[in-house]
């Protein structure tokens, strides 16, 4: 028998998918192409994955899978020849406090492991011991100088999530500190009126009458107050005093001892006594995060620093980037006694392995101490291909969702190089994506179509590269040559800060030297530059919460020098994070259509007849929400050892509506009548038809059809929405009003967006700017920098290699810099 050489996809049904019947290439790279909602992902990672991981975990034992979170099985007849898959998401899980680019790759078990059996350690007296072939085995050694017993430490004693944590932050490297600015927020005030808020929310309001008694005037504004007066609220020492009171509610009168509790120290008390996340919300609008002074933010102990190898320690070896700790490792075992070299060239070479596919995927930039959470979405995405590929796997089918995203055209050669090593050991790859450069590498492409929802989950093309350029049913075709989005008309340079600038100049964070940005007002700016080269540090960590402060008056951050920007006073974040979690958030509701709807379907004769209230056809909380699922739609059976099988309700099919709710009908003039389930069952496309008749109701929709976002049905749940469409969902609550005091911040909006859908994108920002707002995107997409009116191009390279504006200006002035690599692409 033959070896097959792809997979036989048949009636894949998942999601949109229209029953359809593919073969899938095996050892090639696949791409798979459509408009935003055609059903790439459904056929990449609902089926293709899906069956691929739970086919490879049903050959294991019954007690292995038990412990396992289990994939459900897929909606499709039959599929053959999937080899197992793995799966790398477009949007990786947001990772914990304690999660560093050290700890998410693996490094740091490398590099603990070097320090644990290759450092020289320290004696209880100081003394330190030269490495040796019995610390490698992890044996006792009397220390030479002092006899003292030296037990080397276990790499799990130098884990700073285990026995190597700091004892005062715990190995988080921050501490919790009092906000002074934020204790006495309205300094207008007197104390008798609360100025001073904790002592009105987590003491005694008593506080007052003390501070009266040790000489603070309470009935003057706060800001009459003298430095002492001020310096005994907020430091003063915890005095006790004898006092006659009076309670205003009870009205009752006494007389007791009170210890007298600073504005500060208030605070410090009611934190140290939080045991639950309820305590720590009413305590963490006083704090603001500090590094902390026992670790200075390395997060080990004074024990876990001891230990030095090649004269330096293990914080300072974290602190290194990527590319200056690889080198350092190049020349740990020649540092080395002659005994210990071949164990440390084992370790050694292991760290290497690692390294250099991060070093690939440009990560070089990156130090092991910094915390995952601040790294941006490619970074993420691509420390974990890197991990997949250093294991050297066969036969393995790798799903990549929109690898591309975060990558700087520069950067995707490295990931087409990764990708070519991944099918060179044997492997295929399957990879949803739109980016054109990442496209034209695939060997074989699927495109569905031909739009989105509803209308989508077909295939419209098949084959190679060429084939699809040349077919005239190809949506992405014409795309795959040279083709331009070049729509709207940019401002003249001599025009472009005609309506205002936004200016700020920062100091030193992470990657990023001081910086002098200038934005121009009313008009459209790109934010650009190789990946890591500080981006989302200028815009979303500096610009953004600068912005936030001088709007709330409150101080600026601390790396932000100043900031000025007069007549802004929103400021809106437009990311592509899912909406939340909640299956009971649905289309309508996030849309503010859905209570609009209740209330008129309660206006009808039947209703009124019956006593049906708006409340009562909420699918949430209503007495017409069908009793059987709760108002989901769906019901989750456990079934033992195998995974929770979800099924549509049987009693109300899917609507999330009893029978009784059919029965609430509206009837229009032309004589059309629908119930209120029956809507939420439609696209908004087709509502806004039904709906034409309900101005506010129109409206909204309106807004949705014209983001693009036609297709999606009024009763989808929000969480199974792409990072596009939540995207879009979440900027149409934001359009249709006067916006010239409104900064919109979009970060990396053409993730998942068809090269059409950019057009309809550029459409949204073109209709933002005619309204006035000040549009800054952060984009690495060739066709929407070549739109700006503004472009801030940082770099020239990643990490220390960046950080600054390489150029600031028009399409021209960016494309005319020898130093800029965005420059050269376009």
């Amino acid at each position: 028998m033959e070896i097959p050489d792809h997979i036989e996809v048949r009636g894949a049904r998942m999601h949109n998918l229209k029953n359809i019947d593919v073969d899938v290439p095996l050892n090639k790279v696949v791409g798979i192409a459509g408009v935003s909602g055609s059903g790439k992902s459904s056929l990449a990672l609902g089926t293709l994955y899906s069956e691929g991981s739970r086919r490879y975990l049903e050959a294991l034992s019954t007690y292995t899978r038990r412990r396992m979170t289990q994939i459900t099985r897929s909606e499709v007849d039959d599929i053959r020849y999937v080899p197992a898959a793995l799966a790398l998401h477009q949007r990786p899980g947001v990772p914990g406090i304690r999660s560093t680019f050290g700890t998410s790759t693996e490094l740091l078990n490398n590099i603990r492991l070097m320090y644990s059996r290759l450092a020289n350690h320290r004696c209880p007296n100081g003394h330190y011991l030269e490495p040796s072939i019995d610390f490698a085995a992890m044996v006792e050694i009397k220390c030479p100088v002092c006899g003292a017993i030296v037990t080397p430490p276990s790499a799990e004693e130098l884990s700073f999530n285990s026995y190597g944590a700091c004892r005062e932050c715990d190995g988080t490297g921050v501490v919790h500190e009092v906000d002074e600015s934020t204790l006495v927020p309205d300094e207008s005030k007197t104390i008798d009126e609360g100025a001073v808020l904790p002592w009105q929310t987590l003491m005694w309001s008593l506080m007052k009458d003390i501070a009266r008694d040790m000489g603070v005037r309470t009935d003057v504004p706060f800001r009459e107050l003298t430095e002492k007066e001020r310096e005994i609220v907020f430091h003063g020492a915890p005095e006790k005093k004898h006092l006659l009171y009076y309670n205003e509610k009870t009205g009752n009168a006494g007389e007791m001892d009170f210890t007298y509790y600073s504005a500060v120290y208030t605070v410090e008390n009611a934190l140290s006594k939080v045991k639950d996340e309820k305590g720590m919300k009413r305590v963490e609008r006083f704090l603001k995060m500090g590094t902390c002074p026992c670790c200075n933010g390395t997060r080990l102990s004074e024990e876990a620093r001891a230990p030095l190898l090649r004269g330096i320690s293990l914080d300072r070896a974290c602190q290194m980037t990527l590319s200056e700790l690889t080198e350092w490792v190049k020349g740990v075992p020649d540092s080395l006694p002659e005994k210990v070299r071949p164990m440390a060239k084992s370790i050694c070479e292991s760290y290497q392995d690692t390294a250099r596919r991060l070093l690939d995927l440009g990560l070089g930039y990156l130090t092991l101490d910094r915390p995952t959470s601040t790294l941006s979405t490619g970074e993420r995405q691509r420390s974990q291909l890197a991990r997949s590929v250093r294991n050297r796997t066969t036969g393995v089918l790798y799903v990549l969702d929109e690898p591309s995203i975060g990558l700087h055209p520069s950067n995707i050669e490295g990931l087409i190089g990764v990708m070519d090593d991944l099918v060179s050991d044997g492997n295929s790859i399957v990879l949803v994506d739109h980016d054109t450069q990442i496209l034209k590498r695939s060997d074989w492409m699927i495109e569905l179509g031909p739009k989105g929802g509803a209308e989508g989950g077909k295939v419209i093309a098949e084959g190679t590269v060429d084939d699809l350029r040349t077919n005239p049913e190809s949506m992405i075709g014409p795309f795959l040559g040279k083709n331009e989005v070049n729509l709207r008309k940019r401002i003249s340079k001599e025009e472009l800060f005609d309506l205002g600038t936004i200016r700020m100049e920062t100091s030193n964070i992470h990657t990023v030297k001081p910086l002098d940005v200038k934005i121009p007002k009313g008009r459209f700016t790109v934010v650009t530059g190789v990946s890591g080269s500080g981006k989302t540090t200028m815009v979303l960590d500096s610009l953004i919460p600068a912005l936030e402060s001088n709007i709330s008056g409150k101080d600026l951050p601390s790396h932000v020098v100043s900031i000025s920007a007069d007549g802004i006073d929103n400021v809106k974040l437009i990311d592509a994070t899912p909406i939340g979690i909640n299956i009971r958030s649905t289309v309508a509701t996030y849309a503010n259509v859905h209570d609009e709807l209740r209330k008129v379907f309660s206006k009808t004769q039947y209703a009124k007849d019956k006593g049906v209230k708006p409340g009562d056809l909420s699918y949430n909380t209503g007495s017409l929400r069908c009793q059987k699922c709760d108002g989901t739609g769906s019901i989750s059976l456990d079934v033992q050892f195998l995974p929770d099988v979800e099924i549509t309700c049987p009693d109300c099919g899917g609507s999330r509506y009893s029978a009784d709710a059919f029965k609430v009908i509206r009837k229009k003039k032309d004589g059309f009548e629908q119930s209120l389930p029956q809507l939420m069952e439609m696209s908004v496309d087709e509502a806004l038809v039904a709906c034409d008749d309900l101005s506010l109701v129109k409206n909204r929709l309106k807004v949705l059809h014209d983001v693009g976002l036609g297709y999606l049905t009024l009763g989808e749940a929000t969480p199974g929405l792409s990072g596009g469409e939540a995207q879009r969902l979440k900027l149409a609550s934001e359009m249709g009003r006067g916006q010239s005091d409104t900064v919109f911040v979009f970060d990396e909006p053409t993730i998942g967006l068809h090269p059409l859908d950019v057009k309809v994108l550029m459409g949204i920002f073109q209709h933002l700017i005619d309204n006035g707002a000040t549009v800054i995107v952060i984009e690495h997409d060739l066709d929407i920098i070549r739109n700006a009116d503004h472009i801030i191009d940082l770099g020239p390279g990643g990490g220390d290699e960046g950080g600054t504006i390489v150029v600031s200006g028009t399409v021209d002035d960016v494309k005319s810099c020898p130093n800029s690599v965005t420059g050269r692409y376009l």
